[in-house]
Protein backbone atom coordinates (compact mmCIF):
# COMPACT_ATOMS: atom_id res chain seq x y z
CA UNK A 1 0.00 0.00 0.00
CA UNK A 2 1.24 3.53 -1.09
CA UNK A 3 1.65 5.81 2.53
CA UNK A 4 -0.54 8.75 2.10
CA UNK A 5 1.52 11.23 3.75
CA UNK A 6 2.41 13.23 0.23
CA UNK A 7 -0.97 13.00 -1.12
CA UNK A 8 -2.49 16.54 -0.27
CA UNK A 9 -6.02 15.54 -1.90
CA UNK A 10 -6.96 13.37 1.15
CA UNK A 11 -8.63 15.21 3.21
CA UNK A 12 -10.79 12.55 5.55
CA UNK A 13 -12.08 8.85 5.45
CA UNK A 14 -15.58 7.31 5.04
CA UNK A 15 -16.10 4.11 7.01
CA UNK A 16 -17.77 1.51 4.94
CA UNK A 17 -20.72 1.85 6.99
CA UNK A 18 -21.13 5.52 5.21
CA UNK A 19 -20.17 5.38 2.32
CA UNK A 20 -22.45 2.23 1.75
CA UNK A 21 -25.44 4.34 2.31
CA UNK A 22 -24.20 7.39 0.75
CA UNK A 23 -23.58 4.27 -2.66
CA UNK A 24 -26.79 3.12 -2.28
CA UNK A 25 -28.86 5.90 -2.46
CA UNK A 26 -26.98 7.41 -5.33
CA UNK A 27 -27.85 3.85 -7.32
CA UNK A 28 -31.71 4.59 -6.04
CA UNK A 29 -31.66 7.37 -7.60
CA UNK A 30 -30.35 6.91 -10.97
CA UNK A 31 -32.46 3.87 -11.13
CA UNK A 32 -35.42 5.84 -12.00
CA UNK A 33 -33.27 7.33 -14.96
CA UNK A 34 -32.29 4.29 -16.47
CA UNK A 35 -34.90 1.80 -16.16
CA UNK A 36 -36.94 2.89 -18.94
CA UNK A 37 -33.00 3.13 -20.90
CA UNK A 38 -32.40 -0.52 -20.53
CA UNK A 39 -35.82 -1.88 -20.90
CA UNK A 40 -36.17 0.04 -24.16
CA UNK A 41 -32.80 -1.09 -24.97
CA UNK A 42 -33.69 -4.35 -24.46
CA UNK A 43 -36.54 -4.57 -27.16
CA UNK A 44 -34.85 -2.11 -29.36
CA UNK A 45 -36.81 1.25 -28.95
CA UNK A 46 -36.32 4.69 -28.93
CA UNK A 47 -37.30 7.44 -26.91
CA UNK A 48 -36.48 10.86 -28.52
CA UNK A 49 -36.02 12.54 -24.91
CA UNK A 50 -34.62 10.14 -21.93
CA UNK A 51 -32.62 8.63 -24.64
CA UNK A 52 -30.85 11.47 -25.56
CA UNK A 53 -28.42 11.84 -22.76
CA UNK A 54 -27.08 7.98 -23.04
CA UNK A 55 -26.79 8.44 -26.30
CA UNK A 56 -24.98 12.08 -27.21
CA UNK A 57 -23.42 11.96 -24.12
CA UNK A 58 -22.57 8.43 -24.22
CA UNK A 59 -22.87 6.82 -20.82
CA UNK A 60 -23.75 3.42 -19.85
CA UNK A 61 -26.24 2.96 -16.68
CA UNK A 62 -24.57 1.12 -14.93
CA UNK A 63 -21.38 3.86 -15.15
CA UNK A 64 -23.79 6.60 -14.20
CA UNK A 65 -24.75 4.16 -11.43
CA UNK A 66 -21.54 3.28 -9.67
CA UNK A 67 -20.79 6.10 -7.23
CA UNK A 68 -17.38 7.71 -6.63
CA UNK A 69 -16.66 9.83 -3.76
CA UNK A 70 -14.69 12.73 -5.88
CA UNK A 71 -11.12 14.26 -4.71
CA UNK A 72 -10.65 14.37 -0.98
CA UNK A 73 -12.14 11.14 0.59
CA UNK A 74 -11.16 7.61 1.37
CA UNK A 75 -13.15 4.77 1.11
CA UNK A 76 -12.54 2.58 4.16
CA UNK A 77 -12.53 -1.26 2.63
CA UNK A 78 -13.45 -0.24 -1.20
CA UNK A 79 -12.87 -3.11 -3.05
CA UNK A 80 -15.18 -2.33 -5.76
CA UNK A 81 -12.66 0.57 -7.06
CA UNK A 82 -9.81 -2.24 -7.02
CA UNK A 83 -9.59 -2.20 -10.89
CA UNK A 84 -10.52 1.49 -11.08
CA UNK A 85 -7.29 2.98 -12.54
CA UNK A 86 -8.03 6.34 -11.12
CA UNK A 87 -7.91 4.93 -7.65
CA UNK A 88 -4.71 4.27 -5.23
CA UNK A 89 -4.92 2.09 -2.56
CA UNK A 90 -3.92 3.79 1.21
CA UNK A 91 -3.46 3.08 4.60
CA UNK A 92 -5.20 5.99 6.57
CA UNK A 93 -6.57 6.08 10.61
CA UNK A 94 -5.29 2.38 10.23
CA UNK A 95 -8.17 1.60 7.50
CA UNK A 96 -7.59 -0.09 3.96
CA UNK A 97 -8.88 2.40 1.87
CA UNK A 98 -9.09 3.79 -1.46
CA UNK A 99 -9.30 7.12 -2.83
CA UNK A 100 -8.65 9.13 -6.42
CA UNK A 101 -5.26 8.78 -7.54
CA UNK A 102 -4.64 12.70 -8.46
CA UNK A 103 -1.41 11.41 -10.05
CA UNK A 104 -3.18 9.47 -12.95
CA UNK A 105 -4.47 12.53 -14.25
CA UNK A 106 -1.71 14.82 -14.28
CA UNK A 107 -1.38 14.47 -17.84
CA UNK A 108 -4.70 15.26 -18.45
CA UNK A 109 -4.13 19.01 -16.84
CA UNK A 110 -4.38 20.57 -20.24
CA UNK A 111 -7.37 19.70 -20.70
CA UNK A 112 -9.22 20.05 -17.25
CA UNK A 113 -7.83 23.56 -16.72
CA UNK A 114 -9.89 24.26 -20.50
CA UNK A 115 -13.01 22.58 -18.92
CA UNK A 116 -12.83 24.71 -15.67
CA UNK A 117 -12.00 27.94 -17.35
CA UNK A 118 -14.78 27.10 -20.20
CA UNK A 119 -17.84 26.64 -16.88
CA UNK A 120 -16.10 29.65 -15.48
CA UNK A 121 -16.49 31.82 -17.73
CA UNK A 122 -19.67 30.86 -19.07
CA UNK A 123 -20.77 31.39 -15.49
CA UNK A 124 -19.75 35.22 -15.77
CA UNK A 125 -21.33 36.16 -19.16
CA UNK A 126 -24.26 37.77 -19.69
CA UNK A 127 -26.81 34.94 -20.57
CA UNK A 128 -28.73 35.99 -23.49
CA UNK A 129 -32.19 34.37 -24.03
CA UNK A 130 -33.72 35.03 -27.15
CA UNK A 131 -32.62 31.63 -29.34
CA UNK A 132 -36.31 30.58 -28.65
CA UNK A 133 -35.26 26.84 -28.30
CA UNK A 134 -35.06 26.94 -32.64
CA UNK A 135 -31.91 24.92 -33.22
CA UNK A 136 -33.81 22.01 -33.20
CA UNK A 137 -36.36 23.74 -36.35
CA UNK A 138 -32.50 24.80 -37.64
CA UNK A 139 -31.39 21.00 -37.88
CA UNK A 140 -34.81 20.07 -40.15
CA UNK A 141 -34.80 23.61 -41.84
CA UNK A 142 -35.43 22.62 -45.49
CA UNK A 143 -35.87 18.83 -45.15
CA UNK A 144 -38.99 16.60 -45.28
CA UNK A 145 -39.97 14.19 -42.80
CA UNK A 146 -38.46 11.36 -44.15
CA UNK A 147 -34.68 13.44 -44.07
CA UNK A 148 -34.82 14.39 -40.02
CA UNK A 149 -32.83 12.84 -37.62
CA UNK A 150 -36.13 11.78 -35.16
CA UNK A 151 -37.98 10.49 -38.07
CA UNK A 152 -40.22 8.08 -36.40
CA UNK A 153 -41.66 11.25 -34.74
CA UNK A 154 -44.18 13.29 -36.81
CA UNK A 155 -43.07 16.91 -37.40
CA UNK A 156 -46.37 19.07 -36.17
CA UNK A 157 -45.43 21.69 -38.73
CA UNK A 158 -45.30 21.74 -42.93
CA UNK A 159 -42.05 22.50 -43.88
CA UNK A 160 -43.10 25.45 -45.37
CA UNK A 161 -44.12 26.38 -42.02
CA UNK A 162 -40.81 25.98 -40.47
CA UNK A 163 -39.13 27.69 -42.86
CA UNK A 164 -41.41 31.03 -42.62
CA UNK A 165 -40.73 30.52 -38.78
CA UNK A 166 -36.74 30.56 -38.62
CA UNK A 167 -36.85 33.62 -41.21
CA UNK A 168 -39.14 35.28 -39.09
CA UNK A 169 -37.81 34.97 -35.97
CA UNK A 170 -33.84 34.66 -36.67
CA UNK A 171 -31.21 32.49 -35.36
CA UNK A 172 -29.01 33.57 -32.44
CA UNK A 173 -27.58 30.12 -31.55
CA UNK A 174 -23.88 30.68 -29.66
CA UNK A 175 -23.39 26.62 -28.97
CA UNK A 176 -21.29 24.71 -31.46
CA UNK A 177 -22.14 21.71 -30.13
CA UNK A 178 -26.21 22.46 -31.25
CA UNK A 179 -24.64 24.58 -34.80
CA UNK A 180 -22.56 22.05 -35.97
CA UNK A 181 -26.21 19.81 -36.87
CA UNK A 182 -27.86 22.95 -38.61
CA UNK A 183 -28.49 22.17 -41.77
CA UNK A 184 -25.84 23.97 -44.58
CA UNK A 185 -29.01 26.72 -45.28
CA UNK A 186 -29.99 27.44 -41.71
CA UNK A 187 -26.08 27.59 -40.69
CA UNK A 188 -25.99 30.54 -43.14
CA UNK A 189 -28.63 32.29 -41.23
CA UNK A 190 -27.44 32.33 -37.86
CA UNK A 191 -25.94 35.18 -36.65
CA UNK A 192 -22.63 33.72 -35.26
CA UNK A 193 -21.06 31.04 -36.78
CA UNK A 194 -19.80 28.92 -33.46
CA UNK A 195 -17.15 26.83 -33.87
CA UNK A 196 -14.77 24.87 -31.11
CA UNK A 197 -12.08 27.14 -30.51
CA UNK A 198 -14.07 29.74 -30.13
CA UNK A 199 -16.82 27.77 -27.58
CA UNK A 200 -15.53 29.37 -24.39
CA UNK A 201 -15.87 32.85 -25.83
CA UNK A 202 -19.42 32.44 -26.82
CA UNK A 203 -20.97 29.70 -24.26
CA UNK A 204 -22.93 31.50 -21.84
CA UNK A 205 -25.45 30.85 -18.95
CA UNK A 206 -28.55 31.58 -21.07
CA UNK A 207 -27.54 28.28 -23.23
CA UNK A 208 -29.96 25.24 -22.73
CA UNK A 209 -27.00 23.51 -24.18
CA UNK A 210 -24.20 24.79 -22.10
CA UNK A 211 -26.67 23.67 -19.28
CA UNK A 212 -26.87 19.92 -19.67
CA UNK A 213 -23.04 19.96 -21.16
CA UNK A 214 -22.47 20.72 -17.04
CA UNK A 215 -23.67 16.53 -16.90
CA UNK A 216 -21.28 15.64 -20.03
CA UNK A 217 -18.05 17.48 -18.08
CA UNK A 218 -19.09 16.41 -14.95
CA UNK A 219 -19.17 12.85 -15.78
CA UNK A 220 -16.13 13.29 -17.91
CA UNK A 221 -14.18 13.70 -14.73
CA UNK A 222 -16.80 11.69 -12.29
CA UNK A 223 -13.89 10.16 -10.24
CA UNK A 224 -12.48 13.76 -9.37
CA UNK A 225 -15.75 15.80 -8.77
CA UNK A 226 -17.78 13.05 -7.06
CA UNK A 227 -21.33 10.97 -8.33
CA UNK A 228 -23.63 13.45 -6.29
CA UNK A 229 -22.92 16.24 -8.62
CA UNK A 230 -22.94 14.03 -11.63
CA UNK A 231 -26.42 13.15 -10.61
CA UNK A 232 -27.52 16.35 -9.56
CA UNK A 233 -26.50 18.00 -13.60
CA UNK A 234 -28.02 14.55 -15.22
CA UNK A 235 -31.07 15.40 -13.35
CA UNK A 236 -31.08 18.78 -14.56
CA UNK A 237 -29.93 17.76 -18.01
CA UNK A 238 -33.01 15.83 -18.25
CA UNK A 239 -35.59 18.84 -17.69
CA UNK A 240 -33.13 20.82 -20.25
CA UNK A 241 -33.60 18.21 -22.93
CA UNK A 242 -37.33 17.81 -22.17
CA UNK A 243 -37.68 22.13 -22.30
CA UNK A 244 -35.66 21.22 -25.51
CA UNK A 245 -37.81 18.75 -27.58
CA UNK A 246 -41.28 20.53 -26.35
CA UNK A 247 -40.14 23.55 -28.38
CA UNK A 248 -38.85 21.40 -31.40
CA UNK A 249 -41.45 21.08 -34.31
CA UNK A 250 -41.07 17.60 -33.42
CA UNK A 251 -45.12 16.57 -32.15
CA UNK A 252 -44.39 13.99 -29.46
CA UNK A 253 -47.85 14.45 -27.22
CA UNK A 254 -48.30 10.79 -27.62
CA UNK A 255 -45.24 10.52 -25.45
CA UNK A 256 -46.97 13.11 -22.82
CA UNK A 257 -45.18 16.01 -24.16
CA UNK A 258 -46.77 19.22 -24.87
CA UNK A 259 -45.25 21.41 -27.32
CA UNK A 260 -44.60 24.91 -26.29
CA UNK A 261 -45.21 26.57 -29.79
CA UNK A 262 -41.97 29.01 -30.09
CA UNK A 263 -43.92 30.15 -33.86
CA UNK A 264 -46.15 32.45 -31.84
CA UNK A 265 -45.13 35.12 -29.65
CA UNK A 266 -46.44 33.23 -26.85
CA UNK A 267 -45.18 30.43 -27.30
CA UNK A 268 -41.86 32.08 -27.37
CA UNK A 269 -42.49 34.03 -23.70
CA UNK A 270 -42.74 30.37 -22.36
CA UNK A 271 -39.93 29.10 -23.68
CA UNK A 272 -38.09 32.07 -22.35
CA UNK A 273 -39.94 31.92 -18.78
CA UNK A 274 -38.71 28.14 -18.69
CA UNK A 275 -35.45 28.34 -20.33
CA UNK A 276 -34.63 31.26 -17.53
CA UNK A 277 -35.66 29.11 -14.88
CA UNK A 278 -33.24 26.38 -16.08
CA UNK A 279 -30.48 29.10 -16.03
CA UNK A 280 -31.41 29.83 -12.35
CA UNK A 281 -31.15 26.06 -11.30
CA UNK A 282 -27.66 25.88 -13.17
CA UNK A 283 -26.48 28.17 -11.57
CA UNK A 284 -25.24 26.51 -8.61
CA UNK A 285 -24.13 23.43 -10.37
CA UNK A 286 -21.95 25.75 -12.56
CA UNK A 287 -20.17 27.32 -9.52
CA UNK A 288 -19.90 23.43 -7.76
CA UNK A 289 -18.45 22.38 -10.75
CA UNK A 290 -16.27 24.96 -11.64
CA UNK A 291 -14.93 24.94 -7.77
CA UNK A 292 -14.37 20.98 -7.87
CA UNK A 293 -12.64 21.49 -10.79
CA UNK A 294 -10.51 24.56 -9.26
CA UNK A 295 -9.97 22.14 -6.82
CA UNK A 296 -8.17 19.54 -8.44
CA UNK A 297 -6.13 21.88 -10.71
CA UNK A 298 -4.96 22.77 -7.23
CA UNK A 299 -4.43 19.51 -6.24
CA UNK A 300 -2.34 18.71 -9.67
CA UNK A 301 0.01 21.67 -8.95
CA UNK A 302 0.28 20.33 -5.10
CA UNK A 303 2.05 16.93 -6.40
CA UNK A 304 5.74 16.25 -5.65
CA UNK A 305 7.85 15.23 -8.88
CA UNK A 306 7.94 12.22 -7.26
CA UNK A 307 4.45 11.39 -7.94
CA UNK A 308 3.55 12.18 -11.12
CA UNK A 309 2.74 9.25 -12.99
CA UNK A 310 2.80 9.35 -16.62
CA UNK A 311 0.01 8.07 -19.01
CA UNK A 312 -0.83 4.25 -18.36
Amino acid sequence: MNPVDNLPSVARLLPESEWHKRALSHATRVDQWTAGRLERAARGSKHPVDDFLFEYYPTRPRQLRRWHPGLGIALANADYLANDPAYIEIELDGARARTVNVARFEHRRTGLAWVEGLVRRSSERTPRTNCFGLHEWAMVYGLGQDQVRHDSWPLRLEPSQIRTTVDDVGLRCTHYDAFRFFTAEAAAKNDTMPTRESQPELDQPGCLHATMDLYKWSMKYVSLVGSDLVADCFELAREGRALDMRAAPYDLRDLGYEPICVESASGRAEYVRRQRNLMDDAAPLRARLAAALSRVLGAIDALPTSLVETPG
